[in-house]
């Protein structure tokens, strides 16, 4: 696998995905004649003019070396923007207008630290980039009263730097990727269990500054509640954060921390809890009459606490395609909603837990279809974006939003957001198809993931930036979260305030001076 993905597309460029005839045959029918739209050769891509000095180059080159300071057309390339489809749509039409001027790579935290302070003293706006998988414009950083951008690219802080085996804790610098980290903890017997979509490419760092939150978080949990402990980069030197497992000592700062993408410091260390690795993983599938069904299946095995490991609901839509098994896409469905369920574990805890999930599931009316379509799913739990790619080939354009709830509003939620995703692509004058499945489950609420396919228009981004603040609006006004583990970047930024409020807001702003008076961390992202 590569450890840098492809400039315009999604991940490594030799696993680039192709679609199975019966996709085609589908597309055709669902959104009429093919209209190809392939991206540019990335020589006609368009960069900026490099607005950074050489003065303020060798400023730079002084901290890591001049080696580790690149300002070539490449580096420049890759670094630009994140993977959301209107970042991609914009380098596809060859837009690199969000390029930082350099790309900086430090070797440890004492580097970042000398690089933070230097940019706030000279003014030069900060990115920091770990995988450079952000979906929100999060990376993306204001030019405009800056000196220049940099982005600081996290790669080379790549390591375990402890273990300790009583406390079940390990510490790992952020350039680490998901694959990394899995490797280097399997070393000791351990895993992390963090398993996002953005698995192969995204870094603990990213994970941290995200909150991000991984397939199998029904049994691991969320990122966020796995990290005890911070090392920050930031203007105002070294922020350790995490003294204790938990702690009365006022407001948990870690939590500030997490989330806060950048604006606050560099996160270049995180200490995490870690568990066993599993000798024991098996996924299966179970099909239920609707979608609300499956809703209350998945409601009752968490409120009862029996969740599995994995568990996932896709809404009839979603299932009608086959999305759990993408070589089948368009095949005959027998309807219904799709649940997967994993268990991972000692072999009799996974005996134990699939026997008692399974009597709850069907005595809510649940039928078990076994193992092949559940193991298929989790060897291929990672293509969704390459498929996403070659839809954008032929002309379709296809994104995705989510949001979570409470149990209760949960139905209200789904039905208020698809219909705003029908109703503004329709009114562009497209045949919008919109899948929702259900991808973490909390015994109080769940997050609902929404999939829009539908043919570009002249302008894709407009069209899907009118459709993104219409799904928006819906979201804060049935009582959903404006994101449940995308993060906030530029494109939620304006419905975030309206969630936090204007004192969450002043707070957030007064946090971001006491730590960053210059304004230099991701500006432009998060702070209302």
């Amino acid at each position: 696998m590569s450890d840098r993905m492809h400039w315009s597309r999604w991940g490594d460029p030799a696993h680039a995905a192709t679609l199975p005839p019966n996709a085609i045959g589908m597309l055709e029918l669902a959104f009429g004649p093919a209209s190809p739209r392939p991206a540019m050769d990335v020589a006609t891509v368009q960069l900026p003019p490099i607005e950074l000095s050489d003065e303020l180059l060798d400023a730079l080159r002084g901290v890591v070396g001049v080696e580790h300071v690149d300002t070539g057309d490449d580096a420049r390339v890759l670094h630009t923007g994140g993977k959301s489809t209107p970042d991609l749509l914009a380098l596809r039409g060859g837009d690199a207008g969000a390029a930082p001027d350099a790309v900086l790579r430090p070797a440890d935290h004492g580097e970042v630290l000398a690089l933070v302070t230097l940019c706030a003293e000279r003014r030069i706006a900060v990115v920091p980039y770990g995988g450079g998988t952000s979906v929100v414009g999060g990376l993306a950083a204001a030019h405009e009263g800056f000196s220049g951008v940099v982005a600081i690219d996290l790669g080379r802080l790549d390591g375990l730097v402890g273990v300790d085996d009583v406390s079940s804790t390990a510490v790992l610098q952020a350039g680490v990727s998901g694959p990394r980290a899995e490797e280097l903890l399997g070393e000791h017997g351990l895993t992390l269990g963090h398993f996002p979509q953005s698995f192969e490419f995204a870094t603990i760092g990213g994970f941290a500054a995200t909150r991000s939150s991984g397939q199998s978080s029904s049994g691991y949990g969320r990122f966020d509640a796995m990290v005890v402990g911070l090392k920050v980069a930031t203007p105002q030197g070294t922020w350790e954060l995490g003294a204790a497992p938990a702690s009365a000592a006022g407001p948990d700062l870690r939590q500030m921390v997490l989330g806060s993408e950048g604006t606050l410091g560099i996160v270049t260390e995180v200490t995490l809890a870690v568990r066993a690795a599993p000798a024991t993983a098996l996924y299966e599938t179970w099909r239920f009459p609707s979608f609300a069904d499956g809703a209350t299946a998945m409601r009752t095995l968490t409120q009862d606490g029996i969740n599995p490991t994995v568990l996932r609901l896709s809404d009839e839509t979603e299932t009608s395609l086959n999305l759990a098994k993408p070589e089948s896409i368009g095949a005959d469905s027998p309807g219904g909603a799709l649940m997967v369920c994993g268990y991972e574990g000692a072999a009799e805890r996974v005996a134990r837990m699939r026997s008692e999930v399974g009597a709850t599931l069907e005595s809510l009316g649940g039928t078990p279809l076994g193992v092949e379509d559940g193991q298929q799913w989790a060897q291929g739990r990672f293509s969704a974006p390459y498929l996403r790619d070659a839809l954008l080939d032929e002309g379709v354009l296809v994104e995705t939003l989510e949001t979570a709830t409470f149990w209760g509003n949960l139905d209200h939620l789904y039905a208020e957001v698809k219909a705003a995703l029908e109703g503004a692509l329709s009114a562009q004058g497209t045949n919008p198809i919109v899948l929702c499945h259900i991808s973490h489950v909390y015994r109080t609420g769940a997050s609902l993931y929404f999939t829009v396919a539908c043919r570009e228009t002249d302008d894709p981004r407009g069209q899907w930036y009118a459709a993104k603040a219409a799904a928006s609006e819906a979201i804060v006004d049935a009582g959903g979260t404006i994101t449940h583990h995308h993060a906030v970047g530029r494109d939620h930024k304006q419905w975030y305030a309206e969630e936090i409020g204007p004192i969450g807001a002043t707070v957030l702003r007064a946090v971001k001076q006491a730590v960053d008076p210059a304004g230099v961390l991701n500006p432009g992202v998060l702070i209302p």
